[in-house]
């Protein structure tokens, strides 16, 4: 996947993914995807089901968890 395609950020700061890349990746209208900054750009990935998500965390160690409002 060595393509390189640009796409112009519009006044409403919207991005249209080029239609080759989106084929390529076989990605439809309403596919939810995430920003995740990388140093000063953006890595544009499809967010995970819920099902992928499944079982991601099994078999950690609870002991010790804290939760976001409980950290220092």
């Amino acid at each position: 996947m060595a393509m390189s395609m640009t796409a112009k950020l519009s006044k409403k700061f919207r991005i249209s993914i080029p239609n080759a890349l989106r084929e390529q990746l076989s990605w439809r209208a309403g596919r939810e995807v995430v920003f995740i900054a990388k140093g000063k750009g953006v890595l544009v990935m499809p967010a995970p089901s819920r099902d992928e998500m499944l079982g991601l965390a099994e078999g950690t160690d609870r002991d010790g968890y804290c939760d976001r409002g409980e950290r220092i």
